[in-house]
């Protein structure tokens, strides 16, 4: 059983293409300028841990980190 996941978007790198809302609108939100921001801690609810690694994977800036617990 693996721990629990965390994901994060560093803004720095966040350049609002808005990829991981479409693919995890569970785990994302977007702010005025259209950049992601993770949903509240950044922690992935179970049976999303999926999503997490998809929109992860299809963040073309690599903006988006997700880490176990």
């Amino acid at each position: 059983m693996s721990g629990k996941l965390k994901i994060h978007v560093d803004q720095d790198k966040c350049q609002g293409h808005a990829r991981c809302k479409s693919l995890a609108p569970e785990l994302f939100n977007l702010d005025e300028f259209g950049n992601a921001h993770e949903v509240g801690d950044g922690s992935v609810p179970a049976g999303l841990e999926d999503k997490a690694w998809l929109a992860k994977a299809n963040c073309p800036e690599i903006a988006i980190e997700v880490t176990e617990e």
